[in-house]
């Protein structure tokens, strides 16, 4: 049976945190908490990562909190922008899980203030499902997008797969250069002509993809799959709005590309490696 979480769920009388879970506000912070507690009876596994989940409606965090808990995250849960802030300094999870429409403000301002400071793997959770809304959604730097009502499982499996990529490590240091572009990998830094750029976690995924394969064509079914998750259910209309981005930020000329160039039907290929 497939588990759905809607935003008005209902909730049964009574209903208790499973065992090896607790609520608890800590000193100085107004923010709800959940983290295993250690019984002398019973060992818990450690825990598959810490999950801030930021989300008001208690009928959503309540139970998607502990079918979190029990695929053996530690789930951590802040009702307001101000909580989580709290939550981020004080816990340091490796992921989020993000919704939008919060009591204190619009929770892409906090996506916007991540990815400014940091690359701490986001997923968004909202009822807000047009194109628009996730394109924007992940141009401001999420992981991936869900939208409310949804099934926990699938859920579950994204964040997953978000860990996955966001923990692989690179074989050996890589400091990629074409032309007047210079890239860092494993620092996830970029420079053009020595100015440093602005990049969102997304577009220098894309960049570093383009660039580790220089004067080749990398597939858009490849940069789909290397860059967001080979089982991606969106359009695929966002590539070319994170490629789009990239491009200005390069200063790219459209009528004739200097670095990356469209192979019509096919994908892009960056411009060659400098010659050492």
């Amino acid at each position: 049976m497939r588990t759905t979480v809607r935003g008005q769920a209902a909730r049964g009388v009574g209903d208790k945190p499973p065992f090896g879970s607790e609520k608890y506000r800590p000193r100085g912070a107004n923010s709800r908490y959940i983290r295993h507690r250690v019984s002398t009876a019973q060992t818990l596994p450690k825990s598959a990562g810490r999950l801030l989940l930021v989300e008001d409606e208690e009928s959503i965090s309540e139970p998607f909190s502990r079918a979190l808990a029990r695929e053996g995250f530690e789930p951590v849960v802040a009702s307001t922008l101000a909580e989580a802030r709290a939550c981020l300094k004080e816990r340091e999870p490796d992921l989020v899980l993000l919704d939008l429409r919060l009591p204190d403000g619009d929770g892409r301002e906090l996506a916007r203030e991540l990815r400014a400071s940091s690359q701490l793997p986001v997923i968004m959770i909202t009822a807000r499902g047009s194109e628009v809304d996730r394109v924007v959604g992940l141009e401001l730097g999420a992981d991936d997008y869900v939208v409310k009502p949804f099934a926990v499982a699938e859920v579950i499996a994204r964040i997953r797969a978000v860990l996955r990529r966001s923990g692989q490590r690179e074989p050996r240091p890589e400091r990629l250069s074409a032309g007047d572009v210079t890239v860092d990998v494993p620092a996830r830094r970029a420079w053009l002509a020595g100015e440093e750029l602005s990049l969102t976690r997304k577009e220098f995924d894309v960049l570093a993809r383009l660039a580790r394969n220089a004067g080749e064509v990398v597939t858009r079914e490849d940069l789909m799959s290397d860059v967001w998750d080979e089982n991606w259910f969106g359009s695929t209309k966002t590539l070319d709005v994170h490629m789009a981005a990239l491009r200005r930020k390069l200063a790219e000329d459209p009528a004739a590309p200097r670095y990356i160039q469209t192979v019509r039907g096919v994908g892009f290929r960056f411009a060659p490696a400098q010659e050492d």
